[in-house]
């Protein structure tokens, strides 16, 4: 879910997950493939801490909002940058869900 901007509203909707039967895990698209700026750590775990008050920590992940290419053009960013992006979602991954 697509969650990298203002215009992309609350994570109110996840509510609706919480009592799932299926139990299946979702997806925060918190990093933008949009830009090469990286995000600042702790404002992406305080969303995702956010997001936890409406659906459990171990049922949440993180990943970018997008592919990074997601026009024909590409996005404006280097190979290094995205790279960046990348590793970013690993660190704080590994800072809010551990190592495993």
């Amino acid at each position: 879910m697509e969650y990298d901007d203002e215009r992309s509203g609350g994570f109110e909707p996840l509510k609706y997950f919480a009592n799932n039967p299926h139990q299946g895990r979702i997806v925060l698209g918190l990093i933008s493939s949009k830009f090469p700026q990286l995000e600042d750590k702790d404002a992406i775990k305080a969303r995702i801490q956010e997001a936890a008050q409406y659906v459990p920590l171990e049922r949440l992940c993180l990943s970018p909002q997008c592919g990074f290419a997601s026009t024909e053009e590409g996005n404006i960013m280097t190979e290094a940058q995205q790279w960046d992006k990348v590793r970013l979602v690993e660190e704080i991954a590994k800072d809010v869900w551990g190592e495993d």
